[in-house]
C-alpha cells in the first residue's frame, strides 16, 4: 500500500525536519542561534524560504558562528540578508 502525502503534510514535515536540525548541529552555539530561530519562524516559512533556511544551515558550524559574530565576512555564496536576518532574531533574543 502506498501512501501519499499531500503538499500541506510534506511542507509540514519538512519544516519539523528543518526545526531538529536547527536544535541538533553540533556545536550548542549554534543550536542556540539556529534552534530558537527555526522554532519562530519555520511557521510562517514558504518554501523558497526553508530554501534559503536550508541553504544556512548547510554550512559548517565554525565558520557560520564566524559569521554570526561578526569576526568574519560570509563568502559570495551565502544569502547575507537571510544571514543577517537571523542574526538580528538572535541578537533581539539575547538581548545586544
Amino acid at each position: 500500500m502506498v501512501c501519499q502525502m499531500t503538499a500541506g503534510e510534506d511542507i509540514a514535515i519538512r519544516r519539523k525536519k528543518l526545526r531538529y536540525r536547527a536544535w541538533h548541529r553540533g556545536t550548542r552555539e549554534m543550536d542556540l542561534v539556529l534552534g530558537p530561530y527555526a522554532d519562530t519562524h519555520t511557521d510562517s516559512m514558504d518554501d523558497s524560504q526553508l530554501d534559503r533556511l536550508e541553504a544556512l544551515m548547510s554550512e559548517e558550524d565554525p565558520p557560520l558562528l564566524t559569521w554570526v559574530m561578526g569576526q568574519e565576512t560570509p563568502p559570495d555564496h551565502v544569502d547575507k540578508a537571510f544571514l543577517a536576518e537571523v542574526i538580528a532574531d538572535h541578537q533581539a533574543r539575547v538581548g545586544k
